[in-house]
This record gives C-alpha cells, sequence and structure tokens, in this order.
C-alpha cells in the first residue's frame, strides 16, 4: 500500500463535513416550507434526511479526529430558491447530493489502495449517497415516467 496523503484526506473530509452539515439545516429548513395534503409524509422524509446527513456529518468527524486532525467548524453552501414548491426543493435536494457524492468519489480516489478502513468507509458512503439521489430522481419523475430526470448523477 502507498502512503496516505493524510492533508489532502482531512481536508476532503472536512469538505464532506461541512456539506453533511450543510444538509442538516437545509432538509430541516426544508420541511418547514411542506403544505398541501401531503405534508405529512413529505416532512416526515425531510426530516429523517436532516438526521442522515448529521449522522454522516459526525462520521466524518470522526475520522478527521481518527487522523489527529481539527473538524472545521465551517458549513457548506445553503442552496435555497426561496420557493415553497416540492419540486424546487428536491432539485436542490438533488443538486448538493450530487455534491456531496462528488466529494466522497474524490475521497475514495485518495484513499484507495491506501487504506482499508477509509475506502470501505468511503465506498459505503458513495453507496449510500447513490441511493438517495436514486430516490430524490424517482421523486422528481412523473408518475410512470422510466427514464431519470435533468440533473440525476450517473452511477459510477
Amino acid at each position: 500500500m502507498s502512503e496516505l496523503d493524510q492533508q489532502s484526506v482531512v481536508g476532503v473530509l472536512n469538505h464532506i463535513l461541512e456539506s453533511e452539515l450543510a444538509g442538516v439545516v437545509r432538509y430541516t429548513h426544508y420541511s418547514f416550507l411542506v403544505f398541501g395534503f401531503g405534508r405529512i409524509p413529505i416532512v416526515e422524509w425531510l426530516r429523517q434526511q436532516a438526521d442522515e446527513s448529521l449522522l454522516h456529518a459526525q462520521q466524518a468527524g470522526e475520522w478527521i479526529t481518527t487522523l489527529g486532525a481539527y473538524p472545521s467548524l465551517e458549513i457548506g453552501p445553503l442552496l435555497d430558491s426561496h420557493t415553497f414548491d416540492i419540486g424546487s426543493i428536491l432539485r436542490e435536494s438533488l443538486e448538493a447530493e450530487n455534491i456531496a457524492l462528488e466529494l466522497y468519489r474524490e475521497l475514495l480516489a485518495l484513499v484507495q489502495d491506501r487504506s482499508v478502513a477509509l475506502e470501505e468507509y468511503a465506498r459505503q458512503m458513495i453507496y449510500a449517497e447513490e441511493l438517495h439521489a436514486g430516490e430524490v430522481d424517482k421523486l422528481l419523475r412523473r408518475p410512470g415516467a422510466l427514464a431519470a430526470s435533468p440533473g440525476a448523477a450517473p452511477l459510477a
């Protein structure tokens, strides 16, 4: 195994931490903006996503301190179109998920064949993010549509 570029790995992990913390805020905020007959299940789903983002942030923070570094106190960009439209909320969510997916892929590239544990962590997170992006994509499709929606991340 080659040596791990710890500084680069910690840098990506801090970006992941910041992105996931932004997800906590974003999904919680979105949950306040849902109205109408379908409100309850959508709000529940959004709050579950906030909880998942918090768990992901905690995992990234634990890796940062395991590597002997200081976790960032920053928060990633908060995408918000200031609309109450579920479609807009979901498109923003898909965009944020694609950003997170790219960060986890970047982490995988840095740790592959250098750290089994970090490689497995990155793969697990890519798996989770791809599934989540797929679910958001399905929510954006019209009933009966099979094709992925515009903006859906290609599976790699």
